[in-house]
């Protein structure tokens, strides 16, 4: 069964998390993503065989969308790649993301090898998450 996966990156980690997708396009293509809306264009560019829905960009309300989502037990699975050096105009919205994603206890990753990790796990080959 698909899950709906949330991919989400800072702008100096946006190329890290569309090489992660290229990677790993053939295990993602059964699936649905969603991304905001940045992310999803830097995504598309280098994967344009995979359809992406895209919200808003994070500082504009992108990062709240996706946890209203994942609140609603829509997103069942977060990969967010945060630029741990810049600092975030949009921080709380940021912090309030990774919130809901604990809260509801959804797979997470946040680098690039525990995003390997998540797909070598089975995330991607599974059913989806029951809402938590």
């Amino acid at each position: 069964m698909p899950i709906t996966l949330a991919l989400v990156a800072h702008d100096r980690m946006k190329p890290a998390l569309a090489g992660w997708v290229a990677r790993h396009a053939a295990e993602l293509a059964p699936h649905a993503i969603v991304s905001t809306a940045t992310t999803g264009a830097t995504i598309r560019a280098q994967s344009p065989e995979l359809p992406i829905r895209a919200v808003k960009s994070g500082p504009l309300g992108g990062d709240q969308q996706i946890g209203g989502m994942i609140a609603e037990g829509e997103v069942h699975a977060l990969i967010f790649f945060p630029d741990p050096l810049t600092p975030q105009a949009h921080d709380v919205d940021v912090k309030a993301l990774l919130r809901i994603a604990l809260v509801y206890d959804i797979p997470a990753a946040f680098s690039p090898a525990t995003a390997d990790l998540l797909v070598k796990g089975g995330l991607l080959n599974g059913p989806a998450p029951a809402p938590g």
